[in-house]
């Protein structure tokens, strides 16, 4: 009732403010008239749903089309998860379970200690990123939480599938098209908005593992999860990008080999990672072997030697957040590995932060139920792996695993509460039927007591 309540408030205020805004700027702005009524109608939807914009956020949380001028530079998916976060705030379902309460301590961990480096090399940059970085986290793992603890968990994740299964669709497409010409190369998206081999397939290399895992809770028909799973299999492998399919490799072995009380896993998915790992050691060979000096491969490593000397610079707090976009040095590159990324930019502080972070949250989720932390751990483990060859700190690319954990840990608190209310309740009603037994029985012996005393009575 209070939280009815609360969102009821909350609507209202909101509602009063877009219209306010909506009156002022639509006779001169027509799209800021659209965009209004669309925030009303999600606000009007929380009114009877708290957590309808996190819900309906799940699709636009895969949107790297950038927003803004470059003052206000974001993705569609910064600014979808910016919103849903402060409605999960707000209004997801309360408490948060142990798990969830762990998860956004280690985040905090990692917020507190690169905080030092804000406040030793203050600059915009340095100080948009810090808050960045939090809400990639913390506000993918709450976004996360609304969505599972309310019991929209198929919902949720079928609309984050949704727009994977396109992209995955057109990178497929793009590539039978590359084929038929001759090319073997890897796959760039231009429409409908520009997407690099190295995002399109850690993302759906992310939504592989949702499909493989299948969770019970989601609900997803088997022909639609094997169907998604290959799909997007197929669209990683279109994008080649070999640090994503690493990464899934590494995934579904944690999702086949742990066991699952829901149903048992084949273990024919060894017959697929194989070759693929074999296919991205071939390449990494090539690269090495041939006489291109400036392959991926050899370039990553000079980006290494050149992360390094920026570490050296500052080596307890590194040199800022997105140094390499804010003139900092004289290289202009994010560096491709976690580690060195992080050394470089908050220094051996926030590195051990980070690491404390990630394998806490690997740690956390591992002692989650099977059912609910198998998923949670694979995704997680799968963008660190990733995230040894390539950049971590991209903004899709974070937030979709957290999101996901999210959604896992909410899910459990979520049928945890319904387990107890049907304990409270009673197997299948027993208690209710035990209380109409005991009510009637209590009615028969009053009946035979009463004419016991009227028999009595007249035999006196």
């Amino acid at each position: 009732m209070i939280r009815r309540a609360g969102a009821v408030l909350v609507s209202s205020v909101v509602v009063a403010v877009v219209l306010l805004v909506i009156g002022l700027a639509a006779s001169q702005y027509a799209a800021v008239a659209v965009v209004g009524a669309l925030v009303v109608l999600v606000v009007g939807l929380t009114v009877y749903e708290p957590v309808a914009l996190p819900v309906l956020a799940m699709p636009a949380l895969t949107v790297v089309d950038r927003v803004g001028g470059e003052s206000f530079n974001l993705t569609v998916s910064d600014v979808a998860l910016f919103a849903a976060t402060w409605a999960a705030v707000f209004l997801a379902p309360r408490p948060f379970s142990r798990a969830m309460r762990s998860m956004l301590w280690l985040c905090a961990v990692y917020q507190v200690a690169t905080l030092f480096t804000v406040l030793v090399h203050p600059y915009r940059q340095n100080t948009v990123e810090w808050v960045h970085a939090g809400f990639l986290i913390a506000g993918a793992l709450l976004v996360g939480w609304a969505v599972g603890a309310a019991g929209r968990a198929r919902v949720g994740l079928t609309l984050f599938m949704v727009p994977c299964l396109v992209i995955a669709g057109l990178a497929c497409a793009a590539a039978l098209q590359q084929l038929a010409a001759g090319a073997l190369t890897p796959v760039y998206l231009d429409w409908p908005w520009g997407m690099h081999k190295n995002l399109i397939g850690p993302l759906l290399a992310s939504a592989a593992l949702l499909a493989y895992a299948r969770p019970e809770w989601v609900g997803w028909p088997k022909w639609f999860a094997v169907t998604s799973f290959w799909l997007c299999t197929l669209g990683a492998l279109a994008a080649q990008s070999r640090q994503a399919l690493v990464g899934l490799g590494v995934g579904l072995l944690v999702v086949a080999l742990r066991p699952d009380p829901d149903r048992r896993r084949s273990r024919l998915v060894f017959l697929a990672v194989i070759p693929v790992m074999a296919f991205v050691a071939s390449r990494v060979r090539d690269d090495f072997t041939g006489t291109n000096e400036f392959n991926s491969s050899f370039v990553r490593l000079t980006w290494y030697e050149q992360a390094l000397d920026v570490w050296r610079i500052d080596p307890v707090f590194g040199v800022g957040l997105r140094w390499w976009v804010a003139g900092r040095t004289e290289y202009e590159f994010q560096p491709p590995n976690v580690e060195l990324e992080v050394l470089s930019s908050v220094g051996l502080l926030g590195l051990t932060a980070f690491l404390v972070m990630i394998v806490g949250g690997i740690v956390v989720a591992w002692r989650v139920p099977a059912r609910f932390g198998t998923l949670a751990v694979a995704v997680l483990l799968a963008r660190f792996v990733q995230s040894q060859f390539d950049q971590f700190w991209v903004s899709v690319l974070v937030s979709v695993p957290y999101l996901v954990v999210g959604v896992c840990l909410g899910a459990e608190q979520y049928a945890r509460s319904r387990e107890e209310a049907r304990r409270g309740r009673g197997a299948d009603g027993t208690d209710e039927l035990r209380s109409v037994v005991e009510m009637l029985e209590a009615e028969r012996r009053n009946v035979v007591a009463g004419r016991t005393r009227a028999l009595s009575g007249f035999t006196a």
